[in-house]
């Protein structure tokens, strides 16, 4: 068990290290291979009501899908966390700079004084957050477990999409009883169906 801890402490800070390695534009010109992917994926077209995040550390960022999402006219969802008892909720954003508020977490969630809960069956399509992926959709997180404990909680036909720049693609995530995988990861070299 130390040594799984050990080893996604390993990764995540070589994670961290190479997108410090970049240079703003290299790192920007990536973002955008990745988003435009994104939104030339069939399933999230399609899908109107797509569950997105706001990027914490190591995280692909998501505001520009999130800005993009509105001009296709999507109903945005955002989770908003709930640390006490560790659970999300799930509300309708319309507006990025008047619907957010800074989270516990240290990123930007919806303000539930401005926002709608959204029920989880509603949702199309989540867009799952991590730090690191495998080729079999092992998901490596912040180490919170929010999205470990949402996954098998999602809608049987909700595809569950991962963002990644393709150097947070590593041989094996490793992964422990409570870890979940995702479907499918959107690279900005690639997409990878889960094996």
């Amino acid at each position: 068990m130390e040594e799984i801890k050990e080893r996604k402490r390993e990764i995540r800070s070589s994670v961290a290290k190479s997108l410090e390695s970049l240079s703003k534009k290299e790192l920007a010109e990536k973002i955008k291979r990745v988003e435009d992917r994104l939104f030339e994926f069939a399933n999230f077209m399609e899908a109107k009501v797509p569950l997105l995040y706001t990027a914490y550390s190591s995280e692909v960022p998501s505001h520009g899908i999130l800005r993009r999402c509105f001009t296709y006219k999507k109903i945005v969802v955002l989770p908003s966390f709930d640390k006490e008892k560790r659970r999300m909720k799930f509300m309708k954003i319309d507006n990025l700079e008047t619907d957010l508020k800074p989270g516990p977490r240290g990123n930007f969630e919806p303000n539930p004084e401005k926002c709608k809960v959204v029920p989880i069956e509603r949702i199309d399509i989540a867009i799952v957050p991590g730090i690191a992926f495998d080729e079999k959709g092992a998901r490596l997180g912040i180490g919170e477990g929010y999205y470990d404990r949402l996954i098998p909680k999602l809608p049987g036909t909700s595809r569950k999409v991962a963002l990644a720049l393709e150097f947070q693609i590593v041989p094996q995530v490793p992964m422990q009883s409570h870890d979940k995988h995702v479907d499918i990861i959107i690279t900005d070299e690639r997409i990878i169906y889960k094996i």
